[in-house]
């Protein structure tokens, strides 16, 4: 595989990793290990090895239960749903689990969240770059997933997360995501205009 997709489907997985659930101490831990270069990207992944360091479990926990949970709601609701037409479970969730069944992508038995939450996409954008499931996807179908399901909301939702009130670790988490899908927009456009 090569490097550039490895990195892709590393930072695809970090996301998911971060957004799905609170990061326990191993994952605060590795994330802390992370070492950034001099690009704005870079600059963002040392800002959140800084902070990981700094996060103990308890103030993770209880990050992620504010902005993504509430006692009524979080601060942000991580869906493509959400994001599109202001409810849960709508046509965004539809399109993306009438495009998992092509793609041979199954929902796992034991998670209850709809789909098309923000870490479920990221996800899947991982599995499809490393062949999860089934053969690597090529680039042609990974960027037809990326631009039906990430690009038309999720630059807002990583917008919204890093100025979120309730953020700390997840500012940079926030900043990460949105310099990311910018990258990806762009290396995408670079190939061509997309397939219909």
């Amino acid at each position: 595989m090569d490097e550039s997709d490895l990195l892709r489907a590393q930072c695809y997985g970090l996301l998911a990793q971060l957004l799905v659930a609170p990061p326990s101490r191993d994952v605060l831990t590795r994330v802390a290990g992370l070492k950034g270069d001099d690009t704005p990207f870079g600059k963002a992944l040392s800002r959140l090895a800084e902070v990981a360091s700094e996060t103990s479990v308890t103030a993770a926990e209880r990050e992620h239960f504010a902005l993504f949970i509430g006692v009524a709601r979080g601060e942000l609701v991580p869906y493509a749903s959400y994001y599109l037409t202001g409810f849960l479970n709508e046509k965004p969730l539809a399109r993306l689990r009438a495009e998992m069944q092509g793609l041979g992508i199954a929902r796992q038995d034991n998670v209850s969240e709809p789909e098309d939450h923000i870490a479920s996409i990221c996800e899947m954008m991982a599995g499809l770059i490393l062949g999860a499931f089934g053969t690597p996807a090529d680039l042609a179908t990974q960027r037809r997933f990326h631009d039906r399901h990430l690009e038309p909301w999720a630059t807002r939702f990583f917008e919204d997360l890093e100025k979120a009130a309730a953020a700390n670790l997840y500012r940079p988490v926030g900043e990460i995501g949105r310099l990311f899908l910018a990258i990806e927009a762009e290396a995408f456009a670079m190939t061509g205009p997309p397939a219909s």
